[in-house]
């Protein structure tokens, strides 16, 4: 029983790892390279142009969006079942504000799908709706980077606290969430964040890419040689 309870969290340890990679490449490609190199916005035209040129650009990105909407539901699964020895109600914890955050990533592919139909024509609205539904798309998501704030912390809150990985991958990870929720504070508080863009950028994405690459390299190495537990441990409760 021990020995099936350590595989499963040996698996879980590689879904997770797994995951983050293909969340890290997936998300670049995404939202730097095809949502922040087409949508302009200040100018809804040039935007409607840019998408009608590179539409199949526009759609793999989208496609990019809803993958990673998907693979995070087994990469919550992983962290939790990895970290359940730790605290089964912490963990179960953890992984419901990382699904909270993919939840709001899924609506923010619909509204980003939806100004798709607008910008090529095929909901005969203005190109001022199609910025709408993008800016819809990055409120939703600033709504749910909120839950991944919190997912961070805790989770790094929960690996200080049960030492099941290095404190100092808890401590950054814990930083790190700190740093998603303050943005999208700011973005949500401030009616002129991009005065401070610069300097949040910087604030956001130091500590992040430092602990989300670190986390991945731990999960996929000392992640795997997890110790056994009990059937107990891994088994998902009805209720916190």
């Amino acid at each position: 029983m021990s020995t099936h309870a350590d595989t499963t969290r040996r698996t879980a340890a590689r879904v997770a790892g797994g995951g983050y990679v293909a969340l890290f490449v997936l998300a670049i490609f995404a939202n730097f390279i095809v949502k922040q190199g087409i949508i302009d916005p200040a100018d809804a035209e040039a935007t409607v142009a840019a998408i009608r040129e590179q539409e199949t650009l526009f759609r793999i990105g989208l496609t990019a969006f809803v993958v990673v909407f998907l693979i995070d539901i087994p990469v919550a699964w992983g962290l939790y079942v990895l970290f359940a020895p730790g605290g089964r109600a912490r963990s179960l914890l953890v992984a419901w504000f990382r699904i909270a955050y993919t939840v709001f990533l899924g609506v923010g592919a619909v509204f980003m799908f939806v100004g798709l139909q607008v910008a090529t024509g095929a909901a005969g609205l203005a190109p001022d709706v199609a910025l709408l539904m993008f800016a819809a798309f990055d409120f939703a998501w600033y709504v749910g980077l909120i839950a991944f704030g919190v997912h961070l912390v805790l989770l790094g809150a929960l690996i200080i606290r049960s030492r099941m990985a290095p404190r100092a991958v808890g401590i950054i990870l814990a930083i790190a969430g700190a740093a998603y929720a303050l943005d999208t504070l700011a973005h949500v508080l401030l009616t002129d964040y991009a005065a401070i863009a610069d300097a949040m950028l910087t604030v956001v994405a130091i500590p992040s890419i430092v602990a989300e690459l670190t986390f991945t390299v731990w999960l996929l190495l000392a992640g795997r040689r997890s110790s056994p537990v009990t059937r107990e441990d891994v088994r998902i409760p009805v209720a916190v």
